[in-house]
């Protein structure tokens, strides 16, 4: 009977933890994004998957916090056209306090099935603008301009007149409004403190879908972080024109150590793997190539230092072309003039590149003093040691040298050599000593 009660007991107890498990997952699922940093393809990757995944959990909606202040067109397409495909409704929130949508951000904001912003946060300065600032050539411009407003306009006609004239003014004119602005043209739809405040505001609004207007029931949605993976978080971290600085620098250095004293394969894979990192988070950028050529130059310099010695000439030439390189990498103009180009820090190269030519220098005069050194193992530095004679007889005989008995014969020139001698090895031919009288 006991047992029976126990038994009845657990099963009331699976009922209502199972009742809980369904009462939980009964209620809709909103899916929150933290997309922080320029727009590269990690980011897009990013926000693909999240969606990817709220399709599969059929979310109510898919909430991404954006802050960014820009980055590549291309990217920028990909993801606007991700999000205008998606089954999921997307709500871009321009988030927390302080955040900014600038450039590429603006656009994939007015991308989203729903728009929102944090109090105290921008939204636009989307005029396209050289990689340096600079202003493009009419036909240039022109091209971009008309190509970014119709994008605009085609995501922001529903919104009305004022709203379509101010997303064309953050392409023409470069203009830049606050979340109370953009809510009084309805460039977006809502302010919200938070992500908690947005899901409440959310509610029983209708968005536009591709199969027809839905509306959202997210009063009582829960709300689940979708992070980076620790892969994505390192993959958008080597987007840093500082960290490519870094990485290249500390490459280079590396495989210049292994080529200066070769023999090892821990500092030259160190080398090779720092410099395939900086290609790859390079490769995201829009470079300027020519630097490549300033960079190759430096290593072959410091190189040079080693076999033509030039009293640190030649390195102190490698590590100016080093820092003209970096300088020169990350000062292109981008495929397209609406782009966000990362900066490099110009300290941290002039820093970098003094460090590089430093330690280059100092492993080049070790190299040279390990080079001219005498030489300490081997048969090659007994050559001017001296011994003790304990057996002779004419020409040749016997000597102890380091606690070895060695063969000998006398060198030309030596005078008389007799047991007990103190002699000089002048020669070593094989595994005979070749001495004089010392």
């Amino acid at each position: 009977m006991k047992l029976l009660r126990i038994f009845l007991l657990t099963l009331g107890l699976l009922a209502v933890f199972s009742g809980r498990g369904r009462a939980q997952s009964d209620r809709p699922l909103a899916l929150v994004l933290k997309a922080e940093g320029p727009i590269m393809p990690t980011m897009q990757e990013y926000i693909q998957r999240g969606i990817r995944i709220a399709e599969r959990e059929n979310a109510e909606v898919l909430i991404v916090e954006l802050n960014t202040p820009g980055g590549l067109i291309t990217v920028m397409n990909q993801i606007t056209e991700t999000i205008r495909a998606s089954r999921v409704p997307v709500i871009v929130y321009v988030g927390p306090r302080g955040a900014w949508a600038a450039s590429a951000g603006a656009v994939i904001t007015m991308s989203a099935h729903a728009a929102a912003m944090a109090p105290q946060t921008t939204i636009g300065a989307a005029s396209p603008v050289g990689g340096s600032g600079e202003d493009l050539g009419e036909t240039m411009k022109a091209k971009e301009m008309e190509a970014l407003t119709a994008k605009a306009r085609t995501f922001t006609q529903w919104r009305g007149e004022e709203a379509l004239h101010l997303a064309e003014a953050m392409i023409l004119k470069a203009t830049a409004v606050t979340s109370d602005e953009a809510l009084k043209v309805h460039l977006i739809d809502f302010i919200a403190n938070d992500t908690s405040d947005l899901l409440q505001k959310l509610d029983g609004f209708t968005v536009q879908m591709t199969d027809g207007p839905r509306t959202l029931h997210t009063a009582n949605a829960r709300a689940e972080s979708l992070p980076m993976t620790f892969v994505e978080e390192f993959l958008l971290v080597l987007n840093d024109p500082n960290i490519i600085s870094i990485l290249m620098t500390i490459g280079m250095l590396a495989l210049y150590f292994e080529l200066a004293q070769p023999g090892g394969w821990v500092s030259g894979f160190i080398g090779v793997v720092c410099i395939a990192l900086a290609i790859y988070g390079g490769g995201s950028l829009s470079l300027n190539w020519f630097g490549i050529i300033f960079l190759v130059t430096a290593f072959v310099l410091f190189l040079l230092d080693i076999k033509a010695p030039t009293h640190g000439g030649l390195t102190a030439a490698g590590a100016a072309s080093f820092i003209f390189g970096m300088l020169v990498l990350f000062n292109s103009t981008p495929a397209a003039p609406f782009e966000f180009q990362p900066r490099v820090s110009t300290p941290l190269v002039v820093g970098t590149g003094v460090l590089l030519g430093g330690m280059a220098f100092a492993v080049m005069t070790i190299a040279l003093r390990a080079r001219h050194a005498p030489i300490r193992a081997g048969v090659e530095s007994l050559a001017g040691k001296t011994g003790k004679v304990t057996a002779w007889s004419g020409q040749t005989g016997q000597v102890q040298l380091q606690s070895e008995l060695w063969s000998a014969e006398q060198a030309e020139g030596s005078g008389a050599i007799r047991k007990g001698d103190q002699v000089e090895v002048v020669e070593v031919k094989g595994l005979r000593l070749k001495v004089r009288k010392h």
